[in-house]
Formats: C-alpha cells, sequence, structure tokens
C-alpha cells in the first residue's frame, strides 16, 4: 500500500485534463464548478512562470503542461510542472528555415498534444517532434516546407496510436497521418482542392460505425476514417479560407469561417478560364501572364498565383472563380451519411458579424461567437436564430483567442490581455474584466478549478488559496 498511495493522490489531485487546443475535442468546455472570479495578475495567483513568447495554448495533462515557444529565432517545446509551474525542461527544435508568417502569426502557434506520457509538438519551420515524459527525443518527422503566406498553425491531434496533422496550403495541401509510437507515416490525403487553411480537426464517431475525423477547409468540410484515411461524406457552402475550428454535439456540427470578400454582397460571377484566355492571351501560351491583365488584377496576381510559377494555369483560375462566389458564415449540419451531404444535412446558416480567427463555443444549447472589436453573439443552436449580441465593455479591440466555459461563465481575452468573464445564456451578460497588461494570442484553459492564462512573457495559474 505504500507504493500505492502517491498514485491514488495523484489521480485525486489531476482528476481532468486539457490535453490539446481548448482542451476534450477542442471543445473549449470544462466540466468545474465553483471557480473564482476575482483573479487577475496579483490576486488568487496559484504561480506564475516566465516564457518566451509565442502563441500555442497551454496543454494540461497530469503532472504535466506543455507549450511552445521561440526565443532569438530558435525553437522550443517545454514541460511545466502543474502544480508549481516549474519549468521541468526545454528542448530546442530543429529550424531549417524560416517561412513567411503573416504579421499576427508567430511560429509557435499550434498547441500540442498529449497521451498523459508523450507531447507531439509541430512547427512550421521544422514539422513534428515527440518528447518522452523527462524530455527525451522519441522521433522526429521533417515536414515541408509549405507554400503558406500565413505560417501554418493547425494543431496536431492525437487519438490512439495516431496523430492527424492537417497540412493546407496554397499549393500541395495534404492530410498526414503519423504512427504515434514511431512517427512513421500511416496514411497521407492529398487535397488538391484545398487552399491555405488553420483549422484544428477535431473527432467523431458514428453510431455503429469506425471512429472518424472532421476537418475543415476551402469550401467543404470532410469527414474521414481515422485508420484508413477514407473519406466517408462532406458538406460544402464554406467560405474560401477556415481558420476556426468547428464544435459538435452529439448529432450536429457548427462550423464558422470568415475570408476576405466573401460578406453576402461582395460575390462576383468570373468567367472561365477558356473564355479568359481567348480574351486576353497575348502570347497564346495557354497562361494568364500578368502583364496580360488590367491594373486592377495585376494588383491581386501575387494572391492567384497559388503556386509561385509567375502565372496564372487552369488551377489558380478555378480557385478564384471559388473564391469569388462564395459566402461567409456559421454552417450548421447534421453529421453523418455518405459522399455529398450538403442538401441533405443543412440545418442552418447565419451570416453576420463573423469573428475572423476565434473559434465559436457550444455551451449549453447556445452558440457563441467573439469578433474583433469585441462584438459577442449568441445564437440558438438549435435555429441559428440570434438570442443577443453586443459588446464586451471593457475589452474591444481584435481576438485571437478563443473563448472557453466552464461553471455557467464564459471567458475570452482580446490580443490587448483583457480577459472577461461572461455569465453564459441567451441574455449574457459580462460580470467582470481583468486586464492583464500584456498581450494575448493563446487560449485560456479551466482545469480541476484552476485557470491558466498564457500572455507575451507569462503562464499564469489562478485559483483559490
Amino acid at each position: 500500500m505504500r507504493g500505492f498511495f502517491p498514485f491514488l493522490l495523484c489521480a485525486s489531485l489531476f482528476a481532468t485534463d486539457w490535453p490539446t487546443f481548448r482542451g476534450i475535442n477542442s471543445s473549449g468546455i470544462a466540466p468545474d464548478q465553483n471557480l473564482i472570479d476575482d483573479f487577475g495578475p496579483e490576486k488568487n495567483v496559484i504561480w506564475k512562470t516566465a516564457l518566451p513568447a509565442g502563441h500555442s495554448s497551454p496543454v494540461i495533462v497530469g503532472n504535466r503542461i506543455y507549450l511552445t515557444g521561440y526565443e532569438e529565432k530558435k525553437l522550443f517545446t517545454f514541460a511545466l510542472e502543474r502544480s508549481s509551474g516549474k519549468i521541468l525542461w526545454r528542448r530546442e527544435s530543429p529550424r531549417p528555415r524560416e517561412e513567411k508568417l503573416h504579421k499576427a502569426n508567430s511560429p509557435t502557434s499550434a498547441s500540442a498534444a498529449s497521451d498523459g506520457k508523450n507531447v507531439f509538438v509541430f512547427f512550421t519551420d521544422f514539422g513534428m517532434l515527440s518528447y518522452g515524459p523527462d524530455g527525451e527525443e522519441r522521433w522526429r518527422a521533417a515536414l515541408g516546407p509549405f507554400n503558406n503566406p500565413m505560417g501554418q498553425s493547425a494543431t496536431p491531434v492525437l487519438t490512439g496510436n495516431t496523430i492527424l496533422l492537417p497540412l493546407d496550403q496554397e499549393s500541395g495541401s495534404y492530410f498526414l497521418a503519423l504512427d504515434a509510437r514511431n512517427g512513421k507515416t500511416k496514411w497521407k490525403i492529398d487535397r488538391p482542392e484545398f487552399t491555405r487553411g488553420f483549422s484544428t480537426p477535431i473527432l467523431w464517431t458514428p453510431p455503429g460505425g469506425n471512429k472518424q475525423v472532421l476537418l475543415a477547409g476551402s469550401y467543404r468540410l470532410v469527414a474521414y476514417d481515422v485508420e484508413t484515411g477514407k473519406e466517408e461524406w462532406y458538406v460544402g457552402g464554406l467560405t474560401w479560407q477556415l481558420k476556426p475550428t468547428p464544435v459538435i454535439d452529439g448529432e450536429n456540427v457548427f462550423i464558422l469561417g470568415w475570408a476576405g470578400e466573401a460578406d453576402p454582397g461582395q460575390q462576383e460571377t468570373v468567367p472561365e478560364f477558356a473564355e479568359v484566355l481567348a480574351k486576353i492571351d497575348a502570347n497564346k501560351d495557354g497562361k494568364l501572364q500578368k502583364e496580360e491583365f488590367d491594373e486592377k488584377m495585376q494588383k491581386k496576381f501575387a494572391d492567384l498565383d497559388l503556386d509561385n510559377t509567375g502565372a496564372l494555369e487552369k488551377r489558380d483560375w478555378s480557385m478564384y472563380q471559388a473564391k469569388r462566389s462564395v459566402i461567409n458564415g456559421v454552417n450548421a449540419f447534421k453529421m453523418g451519411g455518405q459522399g455529398d451531404m450538403t442538401v441533405k444535412n443543412r440545418l442552418w446558416k447565419y451570416e453576420k458579424a463573423l469573428p475572423n480567427v476565434p473559434s465559436p463555443l457550444l455551451y449549453r444549447g447556445v452558440l457563441y461567437m467573439v469578433k474583433d472589436g469585441g462584438i459577442f453573439t449568441a445564437l440558438d443552436a438549435k435555429t441559428g436564430a440570434q438570442l443577443k449580441q453586443g459588446r464586451v465593455t471593457g475589452a474591444l479591440g481584435n481576438y485571437f483567442a478563443s473563448p472557453i466555459a466552464a461553471d455557467g461563465k464564459i471567458y475570452t481575452v482580446n490580443e490587448e490581455g483583457k480577459l472577461a468573464i461572461i455569465k453564459a445564456g441567451g441574455e449574457w451578460e459580462v460580470t467582470k474584466v481583468i486586464d492583464f497588461g500584456d498581450s494575448v494570442h493563446a487560449t485560456p484553459a479551466i482545469v480541476d478549478g484552476r485557470i491558466y492564462v498564457r500572455t507575451r512573457s507569462t503562464l499564469y495559474c489562478f485559483g483559490k488559496q
């Protein structure tokens, strides 16, 4: 019994985990109750730990917290002791290149995934690495380079012995499954019809069926068999660039997507490639050169030349046609089926005040969204009807972190580091705003009565003393 007691104590202290971006299946929901409301950088701090900058969100499993960060062009994985915040180890990743990033992105945007013993991390400037509990490298899988002007940032997802990693980009998109035990490829699905995307996959098991992984990308969400990579079903009608991660209940999936030039009324009919060639292909090479376009199209040319060949081919043009036809929105679908389920499974669509980056939150039958400017919207998850929309007073500005929920409360934090606590419900209400005085891109975590917030410089753990 002497050797058994510490195990029981550990299990009782750490009853739940937050094993990937936004916790269990990226839902953003924790079962915790009686959380503290009065906390901040100097109030009800259990511990705080200085860390290098990074956009990855804390992943918490057992007595470990995993994050990534960068310092002086070096990329690191960190393991912290959950009870004390002590840095147990840090490991540097190879960095053979520095890929182009959006100014709001970072080279450490993807969050880690953990099975409670090992950790799995992805860096856009290298690929995948796995470490054991003491920081020993288990394996590495060099990937890329990638053709993504914003930088790759989707989080890998672990299920059983499989690591699932989406690598959508302007050209050469694919979905990769690696063996979590050794890093070897289990399957690879090419996705040529998808351009850049940033959405983290989620998992769903249909009644009586095999586990599926749902991946939202350009124009479609596709469900693949986890073990084989076989495409099972899909729904369309999405916008051209997906950043948020979908959320699900037992039967339905809610997919949020906003991209530039795709709000209602901004659509246009783009002629067929052959028609354009006949009109402006001056050198008759079967391609469209920049100088063959008018001034307006020349300004767009770099964005349209997806494979960076210096000319627009048929695929480039087809993607441009699709891009100019879609409408942003939150789409709700019933899950399941075979093949194209867009019409049969559609439930509703909502097209107003849509966030750019933050994922939606489905909590107690209400779908919540937070948009730049602090615009907070609650929708009835069954019908899509707007219940309430307003400003998160005291926490306006831009939002990159996604909302999370527990104990009847919703927690949102803007880029300036102002965290709002919101009473959940159709008639939501802001109850408190906490100013961290430091920028925030990472999504907070809630585990076992403690709230974890990562700012640019510090990871905080808050709870009852």
